[in-house]
């Protein structure tokens, strides 16, 4: 039984990141998918080419994916051939997000409708297309999947969590203190002991 782990980058990441992940899956081939895309409909097409490139030969795949990585994921791949996924601090309502951002800049929904792209003061472009696009593009993800959040996360609410991993039914872990970004030895040593012993799906 050949197996295939793919880890999927946070914004700012990198595919070597992947590297910290064979330890915790020795029995199955593990790479980094180095993608280009910055928005859900260059990754769509880009996702789905990289699957189906990479997972010839592999009996099972699995997803180790991290924050917007995890997004893009989802919007990409939720008809492929995944056997189970790991989403660390996953981006699970990108429309709350761009209205939350759109707030602490001070940018309302008819300023940005009118000028497509506003630059924000904390270094996000806010883009109409991409609110538009998320709003008519909900999630849709079968594939069972195990979640980890940071208590502490300043991008995604806990309800917002606890409510997604309700609706697809997947098992919810909280690190107390944790940050978005996992990060700190503590964060991930966490983080390890949570993908070692979540290998096991009900």
């Amino acid at each position: 039984m050949k197996s295939l782990v793919i880890y999927i980058h946070g914004k700012g990441g990198n595919a070597a990141e992947a590297e910290h992940y064979k330890p915790l899956f020795p029995d199955c081939e593990v790479m980094g998918f180095d993608y280009k895309a910055e928005n859900p409909w260059d990754a769509k097409d880009e996702f789905i080419k990289y699957l189906e490139s990479v997972s010839a030969g592999y009996d099972q795949v699995y997803l180790v994916a991290n924050s917007i990585g995890a997004y893009f994921s989802m919007i990409s791949l939720s008809s492929s051939r995944i056997t189970k996924a790991y989403f660390i601090s996953p981006m699970v309502d990108m429309e709350k997000l761009i209205c939350d951002m759109m707030m602490w800049a001070g940018v309302s929904e008819d300023e940005l409708c009118e000028k497509k792209t506003i630059a924000t003061g904390f270094g996000e472009t806010l883009s109409w297309e991409y609110l538009s696009y998320v709003r008519n593009h909900p999630i849709q993800w079968n594939v069972p999947t195990k979640i980890l959040y940071g208590s502490k996360d300043n991008l995604v609410s806990l309800e917002t969590i606890t409510e997604f991993a309700g609706k697809i039914h997947a098992p919810l872990t909280i690190m107390e203190g944790g940050e978005h970004w996992f990060h700190t030895d503590e964060q991930m040593k966490f983080l390890d002991e949570w993908l070692k012993n979540g290998k096991s799906f009900a």
